[in-house]
């Protein structure tokens, strides 16, 4: 078996078509979209991420501003965001400050301006698998874009079910890193779908129960090491930062698995794809695209009456 690459640009092309409808839409009643990103750093990925980022909201036609600040003028820079009437959208391109600074950060950026959804308030309802932020079902709930990314690439490369309300149910995944900005949000967000997800981290390892049969999904600790959760699962994820990760090797995978590199860096060895049936390389430009999605989401929500 020789596994098919999966390009996210084409998945992003046909959103971004969406969401330049959309912008387009807004626009003729008045209202023209605008994105402001904060960054610390000149160079390194956070730097490549936000000319990426420019180029894909400015393609849509959503206006991009990029602002420079230090980790002791951040906290202002996202307060003088927050209340420019001009601004309908906050991004935050990290490292801002340290872990816990970030942490706090994002906490402060108004839900409202929050295109990235890494806001508690936002993560409150992913968490508990509420979907719609009114009860009349009229506004949906904002979802992490990377993470939402994955998701949308997934169904591109064929894995779902014939549930609408689950479509993951039957799948099991292992998602590798359980960070708070990906690798939490995204294994929550599977077993919202319907699947069995073993998160597995240097702290150790969770295993999410599918949302089926219930409102959320559930988490236990596990004590599944990574040869087993590999071997069992047909989705693999990874989302490492670091090059010291012992990539994921072919023998490790079960035959015909998706394999999604979310990382900077590789996280999966070349000969993965002698083993797996899709293989998607990264993430970034569909990420990019569920934000500028995100963004026109939350400017039409604040425009009802």
């Amino acid at each position: 078996m020789t596994a098919t690459e999966l390009d996210p640009s084409p998945v992003a092309a046909r959103f971004r078509d969406q969401v330049r409808a959309d912008v387009q839409r807004l626009a003729e009643q008045g209202r023209a979209l605008r994105v402001v990103g904060l960054i610390s750093q000149e160079e390194g990925p956070a730097a490549t991420y936000a000319r990426y980022a420019r180029r894909g909201f400015e393609d849509v036609g959503i206006g991009f501003e990029l602002r420079r600040t230090t980790p002791a003028e951040a906290e202002a820079a996202v307060a003088a965001a927050n209340t420019d009437r001009d601004v309908d959208g906050i991004f935050l391109y990290y490292p801002l400050s340290d872990r816990a600074g970030d942490r706090w950060l994002r906490e402060l950026v108004d839900p409202r301006k929050d295109v990235e959804g890494m806001h508690s308030f936002w993560g409150r309802l992913l968490y508990e698998n509420t979907r719609f932020v009114d009860p009349e079902r009229t506004v949906r709930a904002i979802l992490p874009c990377t993470p939402l990314a994955v998701l949308k690439l997934l169904e591109a490369a064929g894995v779902h079910s014939d549930r609408a309300d689950a479509p993951l149910e039957g799948v099991t995944a292992t998602v590798i890193n359980r960070s708070e900005v990906v690798g939490r949000p995204l294994a929550a967000m599977l077993a919202n779908d319907g699947a069995r997800v073993h998160s597995l981290d240097l702290t150790g390892s969770l295993t999410f129960e599918p949302a089926v049969g219930r409102h959320a999904h559930d988490v236990r600790s596990s004590d599944i090491d990574r040869r087993a959760a590999l071997a069992a699962s047909d989705v693999v994820i990874s989302a490492v930062p670091s090059r010291d990760f012992e990539l994921v090797r072919a023998e490790e995978l079960k035959e015909g698995a998706v394999c999604v590199d979310v990382a900077e860096i590789a996280n999966f060895d070349a000969s993965v794809r002698e083993r797996a049936r899709v293989v998607v390389p990264r993430v970034g430009p569909l990420t990019v695209a569920m934000a500028a999605r995100n963004l026109v989401r939350l400017a039409s929500a604040r425009r009802r009456p």
